[in-house]
């Protein structure tokens, strides 16, 4: 059971490292486009698991105050729950699914009795983890929502600003259009409420990127952060950033449409071609089977 365990561990590691050091590598940019402190004067610092656990929260849409009390008490809850079902479990199912699976052949049976036996302990992980993986999921589908609508509020912002309108006239109507259910929506309805508490604009646009923490996001504002401390053209910059931004959709459109293929020959593979080969080869192999009964008859 321990190497089975050992095992597990290794290639869970190994899947999950490239995520942590994109998310390492995400963080630091972030940390660098804003200021490392934003706190009022004499404002205790929160410590750093609070520190993270908020703001992995917020970008996941969960802004309410109190998010990470209510989180980790219902990963708590969430751990019970997994005891109480672990236990019952291992005292009324365990033994009479490892003694259905004890007969299977081969090593097989030894396979799934390992499984089952660490039933219980299987059991306490996945229940433990469902809040993660609902906030996980939150974050995804934020993710996608805001990669939806920015291409055509940056289309929008650019529109207006190259007829003449000032960038936070045209963020205003871009909000008073989309309405504020939309997650990047209601962001922006967070920027403007930065900018009428005194916030210039560079700081609102560092704090919206801190808040979305979208890579697209995060490279619209740091190139607005730049046109505003050198002076360029904020209309030229969106602009250009509509355009790379729609160009990179449509690059990932197409490495997608590539990909499809490779992703269709395993459900061939595995769904299609058995029923196909089973339709079309079952009635020759039937009437072989019946022509060799014959011959076998006629010849006694």
């Amino acid at each position: 059971m321990t190497p089975l365990l050992l095992v597990a561990f290794v290639l869970v590691a190994a899947a999950a490292w490239p995520v942590i050091v994109s998310w390492r590598v995400r963080r630091v940019t972030l940390d660098r486009l804003s200021e490392k402190d934003d706190r009022a004067p004499g404002v205790p610092a929160p410590s750093a698991p609070q520190r993270w656990l908020g703001r992995w929260l917020t970008v996941a849409g969960y802004r309410r105050r109190g998010a990470a009390v209510m989180f980790v008490t219902a990963t708590a809850v969430s751990a019970a729950s997994g005891v109480i079902a672990g236990q019952a479990y291992r005292f009324a199912l365990m033994e009479r699914l490892v003694a259905m699976v004890a007969t299977v052949p081969g090593g097989a049976g030894e396979a799934l009795a390992a499984v089952l036996d660490a039933g219980d302990w299987i059991m306490l992980a996945v229940l433990t983890l469902v809040p993660t993986l609902v906030v996980r999921a939150a974050r995804r589908a934020r993710v996608r929502a805001v990669e939806q609508d920015l291409p055509l509020a940056l289309e929008l912002c650019a529109t207006m600003a190259e007829a003449g309108l000032g960038f936070d006239a045209a963020i205003a109507k871009v909000v008073r259009a989309q309405g504020s259910h939309r997650p990047l929506i209601a962001d922006l309805t967070l920027f403007q409420y930065d900018m009428l508490a005194g916030l210039g604009r560079t700081q609102a646009l560092r704090q919206l990127a801190r808040r979305v923490d979208v890579p697209s996001v995060t490279t619209f504002t740091s190139a607005l952060v730049q046109a505003e401390e050198v002076g360029a053209s904020l209309s030229e910059t969106l602009r250009h950033q509509a355009d790379d931004l729609r160009q990179r959709r449509r690059e990932d459109a197409l490495l997608r449409a590539q990909a499809l293929p490779v992703k269709l020959v395993f459900p061939l593979v595995i769904c299609f071609l058995p029923g196909i080969f089973l339709s079309t080869l079952a009635p020759v192999i039937y009437q072989m089977i019946q022509v060799a009964n014959g011959v076998l008859r006629s010849g006694r």
